[in-house]
């Protein structure tokens, strides 16, 4: 009896061949041939799933932000903006293994957007997804009365979203200067900023 292939599993576990391509060696060493090297498959095998290399580029891009998504949704929201904004943040962040890889990764493709536009494409929709959800967030604080009079919530977004992609970049290029506790520590006291005394 011929064994029956989950397709849409397969193509998930040729884009995390990728991505451990990344992460050992860098984008540029990605290739189909590469692939179905790391992969113990054919390049025919490969190209049954992808058509071209470009192809198999963003739908390992798409995967990453995906994950993250997903986990997201199951967070443990509690109801309360400030915990559930924080919770969201960290998700973002490259505070455990798996999002310090996914940084990895997000920032190497991040890099060939100027010069791929299925790849900006796919990063400006992430980037405008993230924005949204942080401006919701913020707008929600300001409706509780809890934030500083007067709060711009379109700067104060774009500085949020600013700190936390800078943070990602840094602690990704120079992870001995940043950890986690320090990550945590900045965004923590900048949205603080924004809050009233109580």
């Amino acid at each position: 009896m011929p064994k029956i292939v989950d397709h849409n599993k397969r193509k998930e576990q040729i884009a995390e061949a990728v991505w451990r391509i990344i992460v050992k060696e860098g984008l540029d060493s990605v290739s189909v041939r590469r692939v179905a090297d790391e992969m113990a498959m054919s390049l025919g095998s490969i190209r049954h799933y992808f058509v071209s290399q470009d192809e198999l580029l963003v739908f390992s891009m798409q995967l990453v932000s995906q994950r993250v998504n997903e986990r997201i949704q199951a967070l443990p929201f509690t109801g309360m903006v400030r915990h559930d904004m924080e919770l969201i943040i960290w998700e973002l962040m490259p505070l455990e293994e798996v999002s310090m890889q996914e940084a990895q990764i997000w920032l190497a493709f991040a890099g060939r957007a100027s010069v791929s536009e299925a790849i900006r494409a796919i990063s400006l929709s992430t980037y405008e997804e993230i924005y949204s959800g942080l401006r919701r967030s913020l707008e929600r604080l300001i409706q509780q009365g809890v934030t500083i009079a007067n709060i711009d919530a379109e700067f104060e977004t774009a500085r949020l979203h600013a700190l936390v992609d800078g943070l990602v970049v840094h602690s990704i290029t120079y992870p001995q200067r940043f950890s986690k506790e320090l990550m945590k520590s900045i965004v923590t006291r900048h949205l603080d900023t924004l809050m009233k005394i109580p």
